[in-house]
């Protein structure tokens, strides 16, 4: 595997991360690709308007997203990154805290890694 590759794309995805936690929603549409949605912790599926149009409503706020990349695959212009780490913030003005593996499957166009994939899954302390 190209480190080189590997590093920008664990980079692109703390950029990434970093939007989350400053609730920037264009920023943090611009990692995403249009067909993204997330399998989140509880079960649920969100596209990627419906999770922005939570963040800019107020109604998603996160205040951290503190993830270590465990794992890290590149095939061709796909890359799969595996993490585990804390989520923390509020929804719908609910606090929530959730120690979880993510997934993200991330494309590669025009030298920019969007992800098409986020699945979320609780994890052992």
């Amino acid at each position: 595997m190209d480190k080189q590759v590997a590093e920008a794309l664990k980079q692109a995805g703390r950029q990434w991360e970093a939007a989350i936690v400053d609730n920037d929603v264009v920023k943090i549409g611009s990692f995403m690709a249009e067909e993204w949605v997330i399998v989140g912790t509880e079960g649920g599926i969100t596209s990627k308007s419906n999770f922005l149009k939570y963040v800019k409503s107020g109604d998603l706020f996160h205040n951290k997203m503190d993830f270590e990349d465990v794992r890290v695959k590149i095939y061709g212009d796909t890359g799969i990154v595996t993490s585990k780490g804390t989520s923390a913030g509020t929804y719908k003005g609910e606090p929530f805290s959730y120690y979880e593996w993510s997934t993200n499957v991330y494309i590669k166009t025009d030298e920019h890694w969007q992800c098409v994939l986020t699945m979320l899954t609780p994890a052992e302390k």
